[in-house]
């Protein structure tokens, strides 16, 4: 199982989840949910993964896609089409993360500007362990499929978060008690927010962080990001300004000097909740935006890659198809001219090479 080795894969982001976001890149071309959950990705995408040496993939699902109405009832066509994708996942050798990606009641990006009434209203809670006791139980026999409770936290209150997760697993496990469970801190799985997190009592658990720290550098000028201090170029390593005025989001405004050193500091608390407590943790997202200055994101990107393996964390690179962050950019309009991408596989080589040396 792969809680004994060192997690190397990517996210898999688009296919059954923030369906919309493609959708928006191409609203004449799209062909509705079903068409593209046939058709956004195939045997040969997992076959290449495996070939070049990951072991796992991170599969996000929205639960919108497969549970209709207040009453949550499973859609079947939808399910058929995510259970032919995890076989053929499996039998590509690669191992899946199940990500909740969203659930009622929270939305990672609205949770950026907006409370999220998960975390205070215990009906969102009661139907998103509605949602875990069908997706647990129809994959419980399938133990390379880890469960990942929800993506991204986006609470106020990492201690409430905390007491959450206990509520979230103990559903989850007892539903699925052979399944490894993937949980992430608070404050969209932050490594900072560690401190606040305690381990449950389950030796078949990985801890779970994300980096794109510093915000201002990986996300600079993303449209969906309003507040103009996300919308300067920034180079990396490099010196940023203090942001002017009141933030209008909840993300991090990191400023000042930033480097290998400031960016290895940034997951510490995640790197002693490992140390204390001798159980897993791995980096389940990270990235640059395609439209950062290309020798920049690369810097970024070999700094984090050269920190994950001198601290021995595993990985899922965020995305492996479009989204803004894709090895691979097809139908992305505002990417089209990207020379990583000038290739019949629109497949951005380079990035591929730094991800797969793990």
């Amino acid at each position: 199982m792969l809680l004994k080795e060192r997690l190397k894969g990517v996210n898999l982001g688009g296919w059954f989840s923030q369906v919309d976001c493609i959708e928006e890149k191409d609203p004449q071309g799209f062909p509705g949910f079903f068409t593209h959950a046939e058709t956004f990705l195939s045997f040969e995408d997992f076959r290449l993964l495996k070939k070049v040496g990951f072991n796992h993939v991170r599969l996000p699902i929205d639960y919108q896609n497969f549970f209709k109405g207040k009453e949550l009832i499973p859609e079947e066509k939808a399910f058929e089409l995510l259970d032919k994708a995890l076989q053929e996942i499996q039998a590509s050798g690669l191992a899946v993360i199940l990500d909740l990606h969203k659930c009622p009641g929270h939305d990672f990006h609205l949770g950026c500007t907006q409370e999220q009434p998960f975390f205070s209203d215990p009906e969102c809670r009661k139907d998103a362990c509605k949602v875990w006791a069908m997706l647990a139980e129809r994959y419980a026999d399938q133990h390379e499929v880890m469960l990942e409770l929800l993506n991204e936290p986006a609470g106020q209150d990492s201690k409430v978060w905390d007491v959450i997760k206990d509520e979230l697993y103990r559903n989850v496990r007892a539903h699925a008690p052979k399944n490894p469970i993937v949980i992430g801190s608070n404050r969209w799985n932050s490594a900072e927010e560690f401190k606040y997190l305690t381990p449950v009592d389950d030796d078949n658990v990985i801890y779970s962080f994300h980096t794109y720290t510093p915000v201002c550098f990986t996300h600079q000028f993303a449209a969906w990001i309003q507040d103009p201090f996300f919308h300067q170029k920034r180079m990396w390593p490099g010196e940023y300004s203090a942001p002017d005025g009141e933030a209008k989001t909840k993300l991090n405004m990191d400023f000042g000097k930033w480097d290998k050193d400031r960016l290895r500091k940034s997951i510490e608390n995640a790197l002693e909740f490992r140390q204390k407590y001798d159980l897993p943790v791995a980096c389940n997202e990270f990235g640059v935006y395609a439209q950062v200055n290309r020798e920049s994101q690369i810097n970024w990107l070999n700094d984090f890659m050269e920190i994950l393996r001198e601290t021995d964390v595993g990985y899922s690179y965020w995305n492996y198809k479009n989204l803004d962050f894709g090895l691979v950019s097809k139908g992305e309009s505002l990417h089209k001219d990207l020379p990583q991408y000038n290739n019949p596989e629109r497949l951005d080589k380079e990035l591929l090479d730094i991800l797969a040396k793990g």
